[in-house]
């Protein structure tokens, strides 16, 4: 690495006072050195041939008023920051629950590629209990708005858990970026939107087992009406294995979700393997003792051209 000189140069019109502040790249000690050139002839072609040395030797020359002290080199070893949404995600205002389910979904990872900012309008389809409407709501901030959409079946089911824990999550304006948005699926339209992007995790499979592909895609097209033009939908699910029973297992195969997301007008921008998991062999339901939490998953970008 070439050492970084700074000097001053005062002039009077006796002589010119060079200081050399040289910091040495090993033990960081500064040199400190002063040349005197008398007469005014003298003092300019010294100072020009002073400046084209240090040009040519590729030095950071600066012309300062008073001399600063060498500035020691940054780590280059350090660690990057960690994202803000990292951050937000790390702290104690998330619930313990949520922040332990964190290592297996990886919310901050998704975001990142999903392409999801500060600012935008998403809708969180079957939201449920709002693990990710709050994940969602810390990464559009206080400029940005989630909808939490969720048809009566999936606030009702287990006795209501999903109903409590979103009331709960919501409770006293704790997340005033978001709105809840009761609704049921085929009742989405344009006018809920337009929304920068949308997302579900782990539904999908239950709309293809239940209703079939062509199911499927009238979803996924009454969600491509509520995005922008170059929107992204995002979906995660359990991945399924040819020739098994996925419907009863809750899973499905990614080229079925990939052929309705086509069918619908989407365009496949991203096929991730993030949540991945070989230790899954997709043979078992998923919420087999020791399995729930860490099913092998697929997770789609999807885009509206």
């Amino acid at each position: 690495m070439p050492l970084q000189t700074h000097f001053i140069l005062e002039k009077t019109d006796f002589y010119c006072r060079v200081i050399f502040v040289v910091p040495y790249s090993y033990d960081h000690i500064s040199i400190h050195r002063e040349v005197r050139v008398k007469s005014k002839l003298a003092t300019l072609l010294f100072c020009l041939l002073l400046l084209t040395v240090l040009a040519l030797a590729g030095c950071d020359t600066g012309t300062v008023d008073q001399a600063s002290e060498a500035t020691a080199p940054a780590s280059e070893t350090a660690e990057p920051a960690a994202s803000e949404l990292e951050t937000l995600l790390a702290s104690d205002s998330r619930a313990v629950a949520d922040r332990a389910r964190d290592a297996g979904r990886k919310p901050a990872q998704v975001i990142a590629l999903l392409g999801i900012e500060p600012g935008m309008k998403v809708i969180d389809i079957m939201g449920a209990g709002g693990y990710y409407t709050e994940v969602l709501a810390l990464a559009v901030g206080p400029d940005g708005h989630v909808s939490a959409q969720n048809p009566a079946v999936v606030m009702q089911m287990r006795d209501g858990a999903n109903e409590k824990a979103l009331s709960a999550r919501l409770a006293n304006n704790r997340l005033p970026n978001v709105s809840r948005l009761d609704k049921e699926m085929t009742e989405i339209s344009a006018q809920d939107g337009p929304f920068d992007a949308a997302f579900t995790a782990l539904n999908l499979h239950d709309v293809y087992n239940n209703y079939g592909e062509e199911g499927a895609v009238g979803a996924m097209k009454l969600i491509f009406s509520t995005l922008k033009p170059g929107g992204v939908f995002g979906v995660i699910d359990h991945g399924g294995v040819e020739g098994n029973d996925n419907k009863a297992l809750h899973r499905m195969l990614k080229q079925d979700a990939i052929r309705a997301a086509t069918a619908a007008g989407f365009v496949v921008e991203a096929d991730s393997g993030l949540l991945h998991n070989h230790d899954d062999d997709m043979s078992q339901v998923v919420f087999a003792e020791g399995l729930r939490g860490q099913t092998h998953r697929f997770l789609l970008k999807l885009r509206k051209p």
